[in-house]
């Protein structure tokens, strides 16, 4: 299933096709009220943590080095991304953040690993889980014998 997950600023104007505003920052934006958001919720756990944030930011995490240990926070607890794969689900998703540039932000590494989880789901759910039939009601015809 193809899901729509796009990744927007809070300060960008808010569209009828954004689905689902989440914003998915620790912090809460400058100078943004509640209502001029237009959320449909906000997951501040969703975020990096603060220490690993905060080493990226002062130059103390490579790029690669934060995407690797955000990709790992993010899978180590079983239900971060459930809230999130619940909007994505029932339509379009827009995963909101006040940084600068979406392309150095932790929302690509998020939408990554949200669809990931939704695919691996799904994934589980086409498997059939099924045992080995029962033929001891079949006999054999010639000998009469299970």
């Amino acid at each position: 299933m193809s899901y729509q997950i796009a990744l927007k600023r809070v300060y960008a104007p808010i569209e009828p096709h954004d689905g689902a505003r989440v914003l998915a920052d620790r912090l809460w934006p400058r100078g943004k009220a509640r209502e001029a958001l237009q959320l449909s919720a906000w997951h501040p756990e969703t975020a990096p943590s603060t220490t690993l944030r905060r080493k990226y930011q002062r130059d103390q995490r490579s790029e690669a080095s934060f995407d690797t240990r955000y990709r790992l926070e993010l899978t180590e607890s079983d239900t971060l991304l459930l809230p999130l794969m619940r909007y994505a689900r029932a339509g379009p998703l827009t995963l909101l953040t006040a940084s600068r540039r979406i392309e150095d932000s932790h929302l690509p590494a998020l939408r990554d690993s949200l669809i990931k989880a939704l695919e691996q789901e799904d994934a589980a759910d086409r498997d059939p889980v099924a045992s080995p039939p029962c033929y001891a009601h079949e006999t054999n015809t010639e000998t009469g014998q299970l």
